[in-house]
Formats: C-alpha cells, sequence, structure tokens
C-alpha cells in the first residue's frame, strides 16, 4: 500500500492497499557475523561492502545506473547472490556535498529507480539536491532488482475483476480461488526469491549500499511504506542512522488484520474530504446533499456495477471491484478529485472508461495489457513480514461488521482484501512490534492528518516508540507531505536534511 499513487498522479509513484496493506517485520534472515568498528562490515559480508560499482549512462540524462550485489540469503552469505539495480544523479551544487541522500516511494513494490529519476533526482528542492547525491535502489524483488512475477497479463486482468465483495458461498469461493491462484503463480515463476524479499533483508541492502557508496552514516527519505523500511534500517543499525525522514508513516506495532481495518478507515476519511468538497461543486455527480448522503449514493453506484457492470469502450467492462480501486486511486491526491468527478459521472451515465483508466494506473497495467510487477512484490513483501490477517474465509465474514463500521463505502471489499497472504507459500518471517533504534540521532516523522493510505495515528504512534522520533504534523489531504504544497513541512524537511536541525518535536504545518 502505500507511495505510488503520489509518483503515478504528479509524475511518479506509492503503491496502495486496495489488496493488501503494507506490513510490519522483525524476523528475516540475519547475518552471524561481527561488524568491524572501521568498516560497519561483518566479516562474512566484506567482499559485498567492499565492492565496486560500475556506474554506466542509463539513458535518462543526468542519471546513471550500476549494478550491486547482496547475498539472497543472509544466514549463507557465501551462496547465491541477488543482483540489485542502483542508480544515482551527482550533487548539482553549490555548496559542499554532504554525501548521498537515499530514498524510497513506498510500496512495497514501488520502483526507487522510477522514482528517482522521474520526481526526486529532478524534482526535489533545489537546496536539496544541491547538496546531496540523490541515489536509489529497487529493491529486491522488485522492478528491475530480479523482479517476483506471478501472472500472465490475462491471468491479472482476471484477478483485478475478481468480485471483492462476495454475497454468497459460491463468490466467496471465486474469490478464495483467486488468491491461491496468486500464491501458486508467484511460486511458480520466482519460488527461489519469494522466501528472500523481506524489509529486514531490503534494509541490510541498504547498508550495503550506503557503505558502497562511501557514506559513514545513510540519509533517507522513505515515503509510505518506505517509512518502514527506514524504521526497520534504524532498529538494525541505528549508531550508521544519519538524518532520516520517514513521510506518510507506517505503525510497526500493528498486526495485519488492525492495519488493514486502519487503512480502510484511512480511505473513509479520505473520502469523506472528497465527498464535502464534490457536494459544493456543480458537477459533483454525487448530488449536492450531505457528504454522507454522498457516500450513500456511492455505495449505491458501486452496488449497481456488481449487479451489472458497464462498457468502457474496451472488452474489458467495469464492474464493482475495478470501480472502487479507481476511487480509491484518486484518494491518494486532491489534486485527483476534478478528474474523479468527470470520471463517476461519465460512468453514472454508462461510460466507464475514465474510471477503468484510475484503476489501470493503480495496478500500473501498461497499454499493450501487461502488468508492471508492483503487486506482486507488494503481496510477496506483505505476506512475508506479517502473519496473514485471516486464514479463512469465515474468519473475514466475523470481520466484515468491525470494517463496514470503518468505511460504510470501501468496508465490505477491503475486508474480504484482507485474505490476500492466507495461501502464501512463504511463511511469513517478521511480526509486529515496537520499533525504538535506541542509540540512533534525531530521526523526523511526517503524519499527514487525512492522509487516506498510513492514517495519521500510524506517525503518531511511530514517532512515540522511536527513542529519538520527532513528529511533523501536516493538517491537509492526500497521503504524504513532502513537496506537497506546504512551504511550512518543506522548510523543515529541507533545514533537517541540510543543517541536521530536526523541527520542535510535536510542530505542525
Amino acid at each position: 500500500m502505500d507511495f505510488r499513487r503520489l509518483f503515478r498522479l504528479s509524475a511518479t509513484g506509492l503503491a496502495a492497499a486496495v489488496l493488501l496493506v503494507s506490513g510490519c517485520t522483525s524476523g528475516g534472515s540475519s547475518s552471524s557475523g561481527t561488524a568491524s568498528a572501521e568498516s560497519g562490515a561483518p566479516a562474512d559480508l566484506k567482499k559485498y561492502y567492499g565492492q565496486k560499482l560500475n556506474w554506466r549512462d542509463c539513458g535518462v540524462p543526468s542519471f546513471q545506473c550500476a549494478t550491486m550485489k547482496a547475498p539472497l540469503d543472509y544466514d549463507k552469505p557465501d551462496g547465491t547472490e541477488i543482483k540489485l539495480a542502483v542508480a544515482r544523479t551527482k550533487a548539482t551544487g553549490p555548496g559542499k556535498r554532504l554525501g548521498s541522500l537515499q530514498v524510497n516511494p513506498g510500496g512495497p513494490g514501488g520502483s526507487a529507480i522510477d522514482y528517482l529519476q522521474g520526481y526526486a533526482g529532478i524534482g526535489y528542492p533545489a537546496p536539496v539536491r544541491a547538496r546531496y547525491d540523490m541515489v536509489a535502489m529497487d529493491p529486491r524483488g522488485v522492478a528491475r532488482s530480479e523482479p517476483v512475477e506471478c501472472f500472465t497479463g490475462k491471468e491479472m486482468d482476471a484477478f483485478t475483476q475478481v468480485d471483492q465483495t462476495p454475497d454468497d458461498k459460491a463468490e466467496r469461493n471465486l474469490l478464495a480461488d483467486s488468491y491461491k491462484k496468486l500464491a501458486q503463480g508467484c511460486e511458480k515463476r520466482s519460488a527461489e526469491v519469494l522466501p528472500h524479499v523481506s524489509t529486514v533483508e531490503a534494509a541490510r541492502d541498504m547498508d550495503i549500499f550506503r557503505a558502497v557508496l562511501g557514506d559513514k552514516k545513510l540519509t533517507y527519505v522513505g515515503a509510505s511504506y518506505g517509512t518502514f523500511l527506514g524504521a526497520t534500517y534504524a532498529e538494525l543499525f541505528p549508531t550508521r542512522v544519519g538524518r532520516l525522514v520517514l513521510d506518510g508513516a507506517m505503525d510497526p506495532s500493528l498486526p495485519a488484520a488492525e492495519l488493514n481495518r486502519d487503512q480502510t478507515a484511512g480511505f473513509e476519511t479520505a473520502f469523506e474530504a472528497f465527498a464535502a468538497d464534490c457536494v459544493k461543486q456543480p458537477d459533483c455527480p454525487l448530488g449536492t446533499g450531505s457528504p454522507a448522503d454522498a457516500g450513500r449514493r456511492m455505495k449505491a453506484f458501486f452496488n449497481a456495477l456488481d449487479a451489472k457492470p458497464i462498457p468502457t469502450g474496451e472488452p474489458r467492462k467495469l464492474g464493482e471491484s475495478l470501480a472502487t480501486t479507481g476511487v480509491i486511486n484518486a484518494m491518494y491526491d486532491e489534486s485527483a478529485w476534478p478528474g474523479l468527478r468527470e470520471s463517476l459521472s461519465s460512468a453514472m451515465d454508462g461510460d466507464g472508461s475514465g474510471l477503468l483508466a484510475l484503476a489501470d494506473s493503480y495496478y500500473e497495467r501498461e497499454g499493450d495489457g501487461s502488468f508492471t510487477n508492483l503487486m506482486y512484490a507488494n503481496a510477496a513483501v506483505n505476506c512475508l513480514d506479517l502473519p496473514p490477517a485471516y486464514t479463512k474465509p469465515t474468519e473475514v465474514e466475523k470481520a466484515v461488521p468491525s470494517f463496514q463500521k470503518a468505511s460504510p463505502v470501501f468496508g465490505t471489499g477491503l475486508a474480504w482484501a484482507s485474505l490476500n497472504c492466507a495461501y502464501w507459500p512463504t511463511k511469513a518471517t517478521g511480526t509486529p512490534h515496537r520499533i525504538e533504534a535506541k542509540g540512533a540521532p534525531p530521526i523526523l516523522v511526517v503524519g499527514t492528518t487525512r492522509d487516506p493510505a498510513t492514517p495519521y495515528k500510524w506517525a503518531q504512534s511511530l514517532a512515540d516508540q522511536l527513542s529519538s522520533g520527532v513528529l511533523l504534523t501536516y493538517d491537509g489531504d492526500g497521503h504524504t507531505a513532502y513537496g506537497r504544497g506546504s512551504d511550512c513541512v518543506d522548510t523543515a524537511i529541507n533545514t533537517y536534511l541540510i543543517e541536521g536541525t530536526p523541527p520542535k518535536n510535536g510542530k505542525k504545518c
């Protein structure tokens, strides 16, 4: 779940949780080596920490790419290697270079290199790019880094159209079967890498990347799931933390079911904000009444699509599942609200093409019918990081009322989406737990009050858990806060990154 929508809507991408929500982990492989005080490299990993990268042009002006190696299994550092794609653009100056700034847009499953080349490396504030080499690594199993693969394009199309609000036993069985097929497809196509894409392992890869770049400390901006990745790094390597910005924070202490329910409530909060704005607009397709009335109209429209999908101008029709995904996609950024109003109006007039386009953007479906591996990596990481929220349909049935209470509009579908890890072929290695990262310098945690995908209370909780956590609050809409138009937020983060001085704990913008 997380930062891919911002990237997609503004120039890049965050991955959310219609199907799954990002997880938290304390497990994963660990090395038995003892770290060297000089290099920070465990003895059995020195060949990785000491490797030299062969930087080359990668077809995007001012960016260079390379391939970094890491052990597939950190418990077997002399065994199989995994190749990880990395990229950089050098500090532009003026001013003294401060080192490298790693970025990650979230997901899990979001391509950090796409984010770097499409946004961070050209769109982060100029004073930050002047002082830092902007760098990124596609995490293991993601995009260019030996990606997890599960379905053909046609199989993924079928998966995205399965009814997420089953009305009877037959529909419940079809939904469960779709998750079984996803798990089987991933195991068939990605058996070797599947047990080794945990957040712990990705964080260990980040430390190798830090060392290979020549940085004594990690400077990092992570969004959405990227905040969990950054917090996990701080937990593993607190003395190697430099300046960490965790924007749109996750709460690592929560089990999967609670994460999913909280996120469901987050999407309801975002929808209420959209509805309150919509009913004031002359083109609102949800009426001119109260936001609650708009929510009832939205749910009624979903129900109508469940009974009778509508044309889209191509062989795929727009049913409830794809329409819900399209609406949820637009919740990530308030700048998408006018387009959502237009798409909803067209759909209510019988043309589902606009909402289908929003759903395709969410799933990263290409024009030729293929998909990126975003959703496959998302499932692989989430299902390894946390035990499943529910293990069988009867458990979901009991939980549906609590999800409906959290969100009358989205609750039923997101409850059933919580079944996604029930049939996963690899056992979870992580557990929910508090992350304190004792010994780390101040870590800046950023929360947005009406964030749909990472509810504000998660940022409050993570800042409280971290022994050196500093909370920065943005009172606003949309997912994450940095670079979204708040001078107050951007100035606070820029000052922290450039000068090392965090804002006062509890600062609000």
